[in-house]
């Protein structure tokens, strides 16, 4: 009888353990149930009602908002039960339910009133031992409609001036001024890029410097810059400190960035807070809208019209590269346009970009042997400038129109490889290596391939040039998004391609020249030939390379441009021994190459990166112990708009800029602004005094993100660099495209930053 009850008494006892030990964690949804309801226009409630045994940590608790119009204010949160967490030590934690009040602003033109509201949270099971990741949830908020603006309430802060105890009583209930009354608002156009904003002020009223904010509603591609203001009246507040406030009158010069030089309208918007000083009553924040009429920009870059203004107006900030190419793109004739491209094409001729295409060209010309006459080399070389030419202007075009960068498509590593061993195949039919290397049944059909090559049929050419625009230089110039911008703002597609058409022809009449010179100065069959045809060979495997190093690691880089060096080498005779004459210079460029090839493999193998230092990093710093010395900024990793989002809110909170950083591994520009720019001691020093946050978008992948992302900002492609204030808005006028050397971007910088 004792053995039965023995046994009923242990079952019982461990019935807890056994249910807890099968239960099932809840999904969060269920687990942390959420909801929020507009309580008035301007407060929001957000609730979590938890599972028992379940509970939210209070720091990870969180909300945003990317309705535009619409902005949240700082929520106040509970204080929380006190736990102490094995990982994160003392924390505050909420059981069962949770409610939260967040106020909301929203701006008078604002079109809805549906709200999406998105709550972060994280939180455990306290009996299962287990925590949730963080988890995010979103529902859809129905706001009451904006109510017609009537007398001001107390505010919730503290008057910046007490009221004066010696006031009778009838005085302290003096009635309030309505918002309009107090602070009498006004705005006009002062010129094509700069608008005024005036406010006259109530006696006894006053006006918050900090709280001036100006944005133009619509059009979206009109932005405004940084405000101008007189100095104020400083007043020391007991909560505040030191506070600027304006007295009596005030007026604001607000630049506008404008892409498009024709007349506008434009909704302008200008947002503020006030205070009566003698009843101690602030107003809450207040916004006025109007509408302007901007004129057309003239060459002066500014129409005078009618102004009542009696002070003087601060220059706005100048327009940035890109932004005053599609301004000249309006406003030019057709020949200037052409010939600015086309000067500007010049330049870019020789960048990383554009360079490696002489090789290629000058390669297939190469290929043809000594019998190919002058005017056969200048019908190649047209061919293939004219298709690599119609290429990126269509490519641009459809950029403008639709925002798809075509060249980022092809960037896809089967497509790279695929194109490199191209450059392989075309380099060994230079150097005769088929008949020796492969077999019989791939030799006829490799010679085949390359003796089509040497022909020089025009399709092929035109071929080459087509994928030779869209595969080797995808970056971005500014000259390129000047134009872009243009077709994008305008939808005219044929004065934009025209731009883009004769930048490409800019681009490509160094290739013309080098293309007809070679085959007017090709020597006569003999060695003289084969060294030749030897040389440009290693120029494409030289190119095929320079394509592989975006999509392999820089080691295996760094090895193949050893071994290309060293077998290059081997063959200038660099290990035999030299006649005299030609041959002691050949051996001597041999030699160079064989040693700096043999850096490049130690390099490699010690850790290095860098193909044109390859020792750095490799020597430990004497006293330290820490490999290399260099510097190099050190930015923090986005992939989303709302990963950007989420980070230009704290750096605001934290009162710091934001320099953000398009990055891509097939851009070239990109790793030279990576591997000149950002490791500069200088750029790093101005960088850091201006506390700056460094945000960087890889964008290599070219998927839905970084799209979405790149749209936000009109942008196709890197290289870019963009630059915000702690406001979280754009200084559009300060972008960054394409690649700017150290010393030109640490000047940039204080002008962006400062």
């Amino acid at each position: 009888m004792i053995r039965p009850l023995l046994l009923l008494l242990l079952s019982l006892l461990a019935l807890p353990f056994t249910s807890v030990a099968s239960e099932k964690p809840l999904p969060p949804d269920e687990a942390f149930r959420f909801s929020a309801k507009a309580i008035d226009a301007h407060t929001i409630q957000a609730e979590w009602k938890l599972a028992p045994g379940y509970y939210l940590y209070r720091h990870k608790v969180r909300f945003e908002s990317d309705n535009r119009g619409v902005t949240l204010g700082e929520a106040t949160l509970p204080k929380g039960k006190e736990k102490t967490d094995e990982f994160l030590g003392d924390i505050e934690a909420y059981y069962d339910r949770l409610i939260i009040e967040i106020p909301v602003e929203r701006s008078p033109g604002t079109s809805t009133n549906r709200l999406t509201l998105t709550a972060y949270s994280q939180g455990c099971s306290e009996t299962l031992g287990l925590c949730y990741p963080p988890h995010e949830q979103k529902v859809e908020i129905t706001l009451p409609p904006l109510p017609i603006p009537d007398k001001p309430v107390q505010s919730a802060l503290p008057s910046l001036a007490p009221i004066s105890s010696d006031l009778a009583w009838g005085e302290q209930q003096e009635e309030l001024l309505e918002p309009e009354q107090a602070f009498a608002f006004s705005a006009e156009v002062r010129d094509a890029n700069t608008a005024v904003a005036r406010w006259q002020i109530a006696e006894g009223y006053y006006l918050y410097g900090s709280k001036f904010h100006f944005t133009v509603t619509d059009p979206a591609r009109i932005t405004t810059g940084e405000a101008q203001l007189p100095t104020g009246k400083r007043k020391n507040d007991e909560f505040f400190g030191e506070m600027e406030v304006y007295y009596r009158d005030v007026e604001a010069t607000v630049p506008l960035n404008r892409a498009q030089s024709g007349p506008a309208t434009i909704t302008f918007q200008a947002g503020f807070q006030g205070c009566s000083e003698t009843l101690g009553v602030c107003y809450p924040p207040m916004s006025q809208t109007v509408k302007l009429e901007l004129p057309a920009i003239t060459g002066s870059n500014s129409t005078p019209v009618p102004a009542v203004a009696t002070k003087p107006v601060a220059n706005p900030p100048p327009l940035s590269e890109q932004d005053s190419l599609a301004n000249s793109i309006a406003t030019g004739s057709t020949i200037l346009i052409i010939v600015t491209f086309f000067g500007l094409g010049l330049l870019l001729a020789f960048t990383p970009c554009v360079f490696p295409m002489i090789p290629i060209l000058s390669g297939i010309i190469i290929g043809q042997g000594d019998s190919i006459t002058t005017r056969r080399a200048f019908i190649i070389s047209l061919v293939y400038v004219l298709a690599m030419a119609l290429t990126y202007t269509v490519a641009g075009v459809i950029a403008g129109l639709f925002g798809e960068n075509l060249q980022a498509t092809f960037q896809n590593p089967w497509i790279l490889v695929a194109f490199s061993f191209v450059f392989v195949l075309l380099a060994l039919s230079m150097f005769g290596f088929y008949e020796l290397q492969m077999p019989g049944f791939l030799q006829s059909k490799l010679a085949e391939i390359s003796n089509r090559q040497r022909s020089g049929t025009l399709t092929g050419v035109a071929a080459m040039g087509f994928l030779s625009a869209l595969i080797v230089g995808p970056c971005v110039a500014a000259p390129l998004m000047g134009a872009l911008i243009y077709i994008g703002q305008t939808g005219d597609a044929v004065l934009g391609g025209l731009a883009l058409f004769a930048l490409s022809l800019g681009m490509g009449a160094p290739l013309l020249a080098v293309g007809t010179s070679a085959g007017k100065l090709l020597p006569k069959a003999g060695p003289w030939m084969d060294a030749i045809k030897a040389v440009f060979g290693v120029m494409l495997l030289a190119v095929a390379i320079w394509m592989l190093e975006r999509i392999i690691p820089p080691a295996a880089a760094m090895v193949l441009w050893a071994l290309l060096f060293i077998i290059s080498a081997i063959y200038m005779g660099a290990l035999e021994k030299s006649t005299p004459g030609w041959s002691r210079l050949w051996k001597g460029t041999g030699i160079a190459l064989l040693i700096y090839g043999a850096l490049l493999l130690t390099g490699a193998a010690a850790g290095g990166k860098d193909v044109m230092q390859p020792l750095r990093g490799v020597f430990v710093s004497a006293g330290t112990g820490v490999a290399g010395t260099g510097t190099h900024a050190a930015f923090r990793k986005i992939k989303s708009v709302q990963d950007l989002q989420r980070e230009l809110a704290a750096a605001s909170q934290q009162g710091r800029p934001v320099m953000l950083d398009f990055y891509a591994d097939w851009c070239v520009s990109c790793k030279e602004l990576e591997k000149y720019t950002f490791t500069d001691p200088t750029v790093v020093a101005a960088l850091s005094a201006a506390n700056t946050l460094l945000l960087q978008a890889d964008v290599t992948a070219n998927d839905a993100q970084d799209k979405e992302l790149l749209r936000k900002f009109g942008l196709i492609g890197p290289p870019a660099i963009l630059f915000f204030g702690t406001d979280k808005q754009e200084r559009r006028n300060y972008r960054v495209i394409g690649f700017m050397d150290a010393e030109t971007f640490r000047d940039h910088l204080k002008q962006a930053l400062y």
